[in-house]
């Protein structure tokens, strides 16, 4: 076996890959009381409309009379500590759909009139949604101010401070990432085929599934008889364009006009 195929691929940074999971924002979202992160389902809070920002504060929206709303007003200085849990789903349908789960533990507070009005504006810059327009008429905005944070994806389980959070990019590819996985499934057979030849030999027999992508590399869901199994094909170097990234995967591919720079390195 060679050092290239020991090696772990490289993956972004924790931070990154906790700031794309909040930038998509299109999973599941619940808030809980932060000290009990298996809360039961009576307790869990699905909001009306939530916004993670670039922060890491999270705004959320739920309507004025919500148990939640009145609790914030009762409790002490007016914050109530809670967690955010954001799930990441998978953009093609698996049956094991969870790529990822984003908790942010911190403060949550009602704010006034003028200041939700005020972050209503600032969530419709970044998400336009018809919702935001009952700000005030029925629906309240409450702020979670961080304390921190924790990311679990297959890569690991993170702790990250909200500057670690703040100061991370999300990942390049993170607006078409779906819409390019879907595609790849249902219209080119062929090239999953293709990439098939870069697992080891007791996974090509299960079902191939195009999991993610980000600018280190492609991932694949091989969902076979005993369990699931994620593989990381790593690029031969980091891609920030479409461009590079056709590169890419033509390599990833086998493109014979391409001069190979190597075995992509996988992780199993």
């Amino acid at each position: 076996m060679t050092d290239t195929q020991l090696r772990r691929p490289p993956v972004p940074q924790p931070a990154e890959r906790a700031k794309t999971i909040a930038a998509r924002g299109s999973g599941p979202a619940t808030l809980m009381p932060s000290a009990d992160r298996a809360a039961p389902a009576d307790q869990r809070v699905v909001p009306v409309l939530r916004h993670v920002h670039a922060s890491g504060s999270v705004s959320v929206l739920l309507p004025e009379d919500h148990p939640l709303v009145q609790a914030t007003m009762r409790a002490s200085g007016g914050e109530l500590a809670v967690m955010f849990e954001l799930t990441d789903l998978a953009p093609v349908q698996l049956r094991e759909p969870v790529r990822g789960l984003l908790w942010i533990t911190g403060w949550l507070r009602r704010l006034d009139e003028r200041a939700a009005r005020a972050r209503a504006v600032s969530i419709a810059d970044a998400r336009p949604d018809s919702r935001l327009l009952d700000v005030g008429y029925g629906l309240s905005v409450l702020r979670l101010t961080p304390a921190s944070l924790v990311l679990a994806d297959a890569d690991g389980t993170h702790s990250l401070r909200p500057h670690m959070f703040s100061a991370a990019a999300p990942d390049p590819f993170l607006d078409y990432e779906a819409q390019w996985l879907r595609h790849l499934e249902s219209t080119h057979a062929d090239v999953i085929e293709q990439l098939t030849r870069h697992l080891p030999d007791n996974l090509r027999h299960g079902r191939i599934r195009p999991l993610g992508l980000d600018r280190f590399g492609f991932r694949l869901r091989v969902e076979a008889e005993p369990g699931d199994h994620d593989v990381r094909l790593a690029f031969s170097k980091p891609v920030d364009t479409p461009q590079q990234l056709a590169m890419e995967l033509r390599k990833l591919v086998g493109c014979p006009f391409l001069a190979a720079t190597g075995k992509p390195s996988r992780q199993g």
